[in-house]
């Protein structure tokens, strides 16, 4: 099966349903006031972890997901009904960014975990709601307001217990074929493996736990050298690393000198990651030279104050001592704490008011009114109504806006921009 660790897609959040302006016509009740419902909530877009997806394949083939949009209010205050959310199924161990920011807006790791990541439109309100004791019969009513739209960047890192890390032809996919189910291509060329493989490895009726191939590492992966960031990436959600080495060093690679620059590319990446438990794995200890080099690699493990163990993944021997002292390891284990940045103390006085507006200018010298509240309610204000437009131009003066305006430079006829809307400038 392809692996697809990383993709883009663009999901768009249902708009919400547009307020009815209606009023009473009953028999017997000659000036019935206004009756119009509110509009129903457009659909969230929600992303749902499920536990049957190990990979963002899917999501190659379809790449645009779009809520339902809320239902229109109705006559006899009659509200339009929520539409239901549009549930996106992702693989555990993805991480959802705001393609354009950067920033992280979920990480789903927990079976069954869920995230809105888009909220949907708030129902327009229907007439009904804009009576007063100086307006007893508006006709006017909202639209709905419309959903979000985002592109998404999606990544998946492997949630496995024991990562496998080490040169290309070391053989770790050997070993991963001879403890697990897992059945990766092996053949004797270097990058056979160029997706993650994961293997379900049981020592017992009762214990097992998820090891992963993962894609050879070369100096400068640190940096993105060839496999790169997509390796690493993959590094950070395991809890116990076998590092694992070709004891007889047939081609032509000295041991030592590898463990010592895949430990550099790691702590260059993540000083996080290279504090994690190890145990350094002196594979093809069949071939000639092995014994050799496993004196050396035997004084390594102890300055660096990690186990050693001396294995054959073809001949099958040693495996069973690993793997007891890896579910050892995984037993003891301590997750460390995250390193967050410092801590941010929100001011009030600083923090994004929805009700401020800022004025810009385009290339073609149009006024681009920039206003949170602003914008939604142009968005959600019915131009064809002209009880509805002379609400939106109350607004307007109370906001002081075309003080605002002058102030900027706007000449009779000028182009003013808020939202998807344009206006022409008039006294």
């Amino acid at each position: 099966m392809q692996f697809i660790d990383r993709t883009t897609i663009m999901v768009k959040a249902g708009d919400g349903g547009h307020g009815k302006s209606a009023f009473r016509r009953e028999k017997f009740v000659p000036k019935g006031g206004p009756s119009g419902g509110d509009g129903g909530r457009g659909a969230d877009v929600i992303f749902v972890v499920d536990p049957n997806l190990n990979t963002l394949l899917d999501f190659r083939y379809h790449r645009k997901f779009k809520g339902e949009n809320g239902e229109n209010g109705d006559i006899k205050n009659q509200y339009g009904a929520n539409a239901p959310h549009c549930i996106v199924k992702v693989p555990p161990g993805t991480i959802v960014k705001d393609a354009d920011t950067g920033e992280v807006i979920a990480d789903l790791t927990e079976i069954g975990q869920q995230a809105v990541v888009a909220k949907g439109g708030r129902g327009g309100r229907g007439n009904a709601k804009f009576a007063s004791s100086r307006n007893r019969t508006p006709s006017f009513a909202e639209l709905g307001e419309p959903g979000e739209s985002k592109t998404l960047l999606l990544e998946l890192k492997l949630l496995a217990d024991v990562g496998l890390v080490g040169y290309p032809s070391v053989g770790k996919s050997s070993l991963i074929t001879c403890v697990s189910a897992a059945r990766p291509e092996i053949a004797e060329y270097h990058f056979t493996t160029i997706t993650p493989v994961l293997g379900v490895v049981r020592v017992d009726d009762e214990k097992s736990f998820v090891m992963a191939d993962i894609p050879g590492l070369i100096e400068g992966a640190a940096d993105g050298a060839g496999l790169g960031h997509d390796f690493l990436r993959h590094v950070e959600r395991t809890k116990v690393i076998l590092h694992i080495v070709d004891a007889s060093g047939i081609e032509g690679r000295d041991p030592v000198e590898d463990y010592h620059r895949i430990n550099q590319e790691l702590k260059k990446y993540s000083e996080r990651i290279a504090r994690r438990p190890q145990i350094l794995v002196a594979n093809k200890m069949d071939l000639p030279g092995a014994e050799e080099n496993l004196e050396r690699l035997k004084k390594l493990a102890e300055e660096e104050h990690i186990p050693i163990f001396a294995v054959s993944a073809a001949a099958h021997t040693g495996l069973k001592e690993l793997l007891q002292k890896t579910v050892e390891l995984l037993d003891n284990y301590v997750e460390e704490p995250e390193q967050t940045e410092e801590e941010k103390v929100y001011d009030a006085d600083k923090m994004e008011d929805p009700d401020k507006i800022t004025i810009t200018r385009n290339d073609r010298g149009d006024f681009i009114v920039h206003g949170k509240a602003l914008e939604k309610l142009v968005a959600m204000t019915n131009f064809g109504n002209d009880e509805a437009l002379r609400r939106f131009q109350y607004i307007w003066r109370m906001k002081g806006l075309d003080a605002r305006l002058k102030k900027r430079g706007i000449q009779e006829g000028n182009t003013v921009r808020i939202g998807e809307m344009e206006f022409e400038f008039r006294e």
